[in-house]
């Protein structure tokens, strides 16, 4: 029973400690700076944006 209830409080405590690290490490090291940029990196000059070419679900068939 002491083993279980080790791993359950480590993993309280130590999950969320490491979340919280690496959020402050990606809010230090500039990742959240220009989302708006970010969310353009999937586009290229292959797939516009705003030109849809996926075929998911039997939509937009040329």
């Amino acid at each position: 029973m002491p083993v279980i209830a080790f791993i359950l409080l480590g993993s309280v405590v130590l999950l969320p400690a490491v979340a919280l690290m690496a959020l402050r490490w990606a809010a230090s090291s500039g990742q959240f700076r220009c989302p708006d940029k970010a969310a353009l990196l999937p586009f290229d000059e292959v797939e516009p944006v705003g030109l849809e070419t996926d075929r998911i679900l039997g939509g937009n068939r040329r």
